[in-house]
């Protein structure tokens, strides 16, 4: 009944934004185990940016359709659906800030994961209140 409203595509997107957060706080969590660790490379989980593109691509107005003579020719523009979005867990090559190689700062670990943290009970909280409006309107 609500997975086709605005209610469950929000509550969807909340769920998944639920399930990255948990994700991105045990690769924080491993990073912190590994500050010590000679050579080790710190990883970051990528979700938000590849939402917003999904998001943003589904309302955008549609430029001129280019001709497809056959059906094998690729489309030139075409939306992508927030549901295919996955989160990625990647590598940072790019920093050293530390003699052994290892690029992992615990404070700024800290600092990442007390967010998520922080982002996590958010969410919790605004899904609660959606239900709390749709028991405010059943109950009449």
């Amino acid at each position: 009944m609500f997975l086709n409203s605005s209610f469950g595509r929000t509550l969807d997107i909340m769920h998944r934004s639920m399930d990255v957060t948990m994700l991105r706080q045990g690769v924080i969590a491993d990073n912190i185990a590994n500050v010590d660790t000679p050579n080790f490379k710190r990883s970051f989980v990528n979700f938000e940016s590849q939402l917003k593109a999904a998001l943003q691509s589904e309302n955008a107005p549609r430029p001129l359709e280019a001709a497809r003579t056959r059906p094998g020719h690729i489309r030139f523009t075409q939306p992508v659906d927030y549901r295919t979005v996955r989160p990625q867990r990647q590598l940072d090559y790019l920093t050293t800030s530390k003699n052994n190689g290892n690029n992992v700062d615990i404070e700024v670990e800290s600092m990442e994961f007390l967010n998520s943290q922080l982002l996590y009970t958010l969410m919790t909280d605004s899904v609660q209140q959606q239900f709390q409006r749709v028991n405010l309107v059943v109950r009449g």
